[in-house]
């Protein structure tokens, strides 16, 4: 579909502006916050009016904007950006009673802002979008890029993933289920059998185009998937591996986005069953938690185990040695209904 080149990545772990993945931040209270580093390039006067999912983004994209004369787009998968300036905008609004109210918290408060700030400060007129789809934000995100590519095949696009814990939406996660009641390590998340899952955040960028010169990975497939029955996501599975690996090859690597909650277990443990028994498998989730847009996590470490060839010893769920790591398929599931499937390959 496309190539992937220069990647950024801002995470629970230590992953940018150094990269250090075989060393395993431990999580406090059931959330994984992303460490935030020092924004040198942002303008003190606008940093201070940033929210957090805005600050993540600009900082994670700024190098690459260094690295490309040519930018033709920004496409940003998100689903809680800007969500907790979009509750302080409403509290304020009840607080003063609708009257004198701080515009900064409402320009920053709507998914879109960081888009809408990163051609901002980059200068950039061209294409830009946020989409906004729950679980599926980031893959929407990449089959739009993959068909824009289809139109223009000489452009370059900056391709991204992110989402905040807001104290809103963890709330709702709790109450609903999604976060584990017992306050649970991510080094253990995976031996527990209750439901919910760790709280989560970050941001994955990438610099996306035709041209395989200079590109860590190639793109290959993406489907997505609504559904709650375990055969219908098995067969989907069977046949997205028969219609895009080619003939006389193999998965090296399945990257599981299991998360701990045992309701969901199922999925991954069916789609590890028709897989060869020389495929490593390896998990994600206790890395960078559980949010709306992990997938963008789990493609930004597939390219760093891709380009480095190694796989942190803390990820695999089993022993199997691998030689070379030459394509990865990636398994995420959102809440048990919504599925994704990416297909990644050694350039």
């Amino acid at each position: 579909m496309f190539y992937i080149h220069n990647t950024v990545c801002i995470s629970p772990q230590i992953s940018f502006p150094d990269t250090d993945l075989d060393q395993l931040i431990i999580c406090k209270d059931n959330k994984l916050y992303a460490k935030e580093v020092s924004y040198t390039d942002i303008p003190p006067a606008i940093l201070r009016r940033m929210g957090k999912a805005v600050r993540l983004g600009v900082a994670a994209s700024n190098p690459l904007f260094k690295l490309y004369d040519k930018l033709d787009g920004i496409i940003i998968g998100t689903s809680n950006g800007g969500m907790e300036d979009c509750i302080k905008f409403l509290n304020q609004i009840m607080h003063y009673e609708e009257g004198v109210l701080t515009p900064t918290n409402f320009v920053q408060s709507t998914p879109n802002a960081i888009a809408s700030q990163l051609g901002f400060l980059s200068k950039n007129k061209g294409y830009n979008i946020t989409h906004v789809h729950r679980g599926f934000a980031f893959e929407n995100a990449l089959l739009d890029a993959a068909m824009l590519l289809v139109s223009y095949p000489d452009n370059n696009y900056l391709l991204g993933g992110l989402d905040e814990i807001s104290t809103y939406n963890f709330n709702i996660d709790y109450l609903c289920g999604y976060v584990k009641k017992e306050t649970i390590s991510n080094d253990d998340l995976y031996s527990g059998t209750t439901d919910g899952s760790i709280a989560g955040e970050g941001v994955a960028m990438f610099m996306v185009n035709n041209n395989s010169d200079g590109a860590v990975s190639k793109f290959r497939a993406l489907q997505m998937l609504h559904t709650t029955d375990e055969k219908k996501l098995l067969t989907a599975f069977k046949t997205f591996l028969s219609n895009n690996l080619p003939q006389n090859e193999t998965i090296d690597l399945f990257l599981s986005g299991e998360n701990g909650d045992a309701r969901y277990t199922k999925f991954y443990e069916s789609a590890e069953s028709i897989l060869n028994k020389d495929t490593a498998a390896a998990r994600f989730k206790h890395m960078s938690g559980e949010f709306r847009t992990a997938s963008a996590f789990a493609l930004w470490i597939s390219n760093y185990i891709i380009k480095n060839q190694h796989i942190p010893p803390h990820m695999l769920k089993n022993a199997v040695k691998i030689k070379d790591i030459n394509n990865i398929v990636i398994y995420n599931n959102y809440q048990g209904f919504q599925h994704s499937f990416m297909l990644l390959s050694k350039n």
